[in-house]
């Protein structure tokens, strides 16, 4: 345990309540020089079980590195979208290099927003808001969003930041990163188009067709940051889950620490020099009617001395009001579809509630 305080004499809500009124993250408890971690992070022993080294760890596995290289061309386009849907059918994960994205931005990415997370608590705390919303500003930093809702927390601290058409007001981004920021969101603006393409191509469908469903127009920024914990034999970086939106780009330094559900077993994803990773979500799994897979995935807690950061970017339908569910040219007699239709408020809603496994099937499986 983290702690010798008895269960009848500990208050989780006071302790998870002060720890968030302090506004110092899991950044300003390592700086605080802790040995042990707070109990709250503690994570329940079903799931420590499955964090054991070696406990069900494919290391011969590995999700695909897919080459972007003459991607305009016919002959290597075909090649890429096969696959593309090979990856999104099975891991539901795939690495892309060569994809256009200048090797300097992803290095000055990763340095902004280590820098951000380790600027003074008095600066960081400006930014500080609780609250699953970006709020009239578009900019938010805390650690743990469901803090007060979840069962344990992770060991991590995020900025969040809006991109795409809704980017929040540049000045209230964090200066130290706001430069870059304004440079990521052009480059991945440009990506996600690529991207849902060659997806949408994968599977039959006309290319424009997510871009046509307002599926590239809704895109949030999570800059993590993963300081050494003490005991990561107790808690994770991350728990496990998949992503409710489209598809998600992720770009992670050399630190590592994901990892993939594949079948019954986890796959690390180490990482690759200028690489970025892709993932299938919720959303897209149900407009796909399955035939691509939202990967299940987590973030170990970090051990190394060195602090692990990455950058995710969610891309996520924009009509809140418009009705989704699988596309019509994916659904015949043979293949029925397998979701209900519904907005994407009502998703939305549903998603930010839920507590258990099974969001997908309990709500809107047919």
């Amino acid at each position: 345990m983290a702690t010798n305080v008895d269960d009848e004499e500990y208050d989780r809500v006071k302790e998870v309540k002060k720890f968030d009124e302090s506004k110092i993250g899991v950044k300003g408890l390592v700086d605080s020089g802790i040995t042990t971690i707070p109990r709250f992070f503690v994570h329940p022993p079903d799931v420590l079980s499955q964090l054991k080294p070696g406990s069900k760890i494919r290391p011969d596995l590995v999700i695909p590195t897919i080459d972007l290289s003459g991607v305009d061309s016919h002959h290597n386009r075909s090649l890429i979208v096969d696959q593309i849907r090979q990856a999104c059918s099975s891991f539901g994960f795939f690495q892309i290099i060569n994809h256009g994205v200048p090797l300097g931005v992803l290095d000055r990415m990763i340095e902004s927003i280590k820098g951000f997370h380790e600027e003074p608590t008095e600066i960081k705390a400006r930014f500080y808001t609780r609250g699953v919303g970006l709020g009239s500003i578009g900019v938010s930093y805390v650690s743990n969003v469901d803090l007060y809702n979840s069962k344990a927390a992770s060991w991590k601290d995020t900025l969040r930041i809006k991109l795409g058409s809704k980017m929040a007001d540049h000045d209230q981004i964090p200066e130290i990163c706001r430069n870059e920021v304004i440079e990521w969101d052009r480059e991945i603006k440009r990506l996600g188009e690529v991207l849902s393409g060659l997806m949408c191509e994968g599977l039959g469908v006309e290319t424009w067709r997510l871009k046509e469903m307002t599926c590239l127009e809704d895109t949030t920024m999570l800059g993590h940051y993963y300081p050494k914990c003490p005991q990561p034999d107790l808690t994770v970086g991350l728990a496990y889950h998949t992503d409710p939106d489209v598809f998600t780009v992720l770009l992670q330094d050399n630190v590592g620490g994901l990892q993939v559900k594949y079948g019954e077993y986890w796959v690390d994803v180490k990482p690759v020099p200028g690489a970025l990773i892709i993932n299938v979500g919720d959303l897209l799994q149900i407009i796909s009617n399955e035939v691509y897979k939202s990967g299940e995935h987590r973030v170990l807690a970090n051990s190394s001395h060195e602090p692990r950061v990455s950058i995710a970017v969610f891309f996520n339908a924009g009509n809140k009001d418009d009705l989704y569910g699988p596309l019509p040219e994916l659904i015949s007699s043979e293949k029925p579809a397998l979701y209900r239709q519904f907005t994407m408020t009502d998703f939305r809603t549903r998603f930010s509630k839920r507590e258990v496994d099974g969001f997908l099937s309990n709500y809107y499986k047919l």
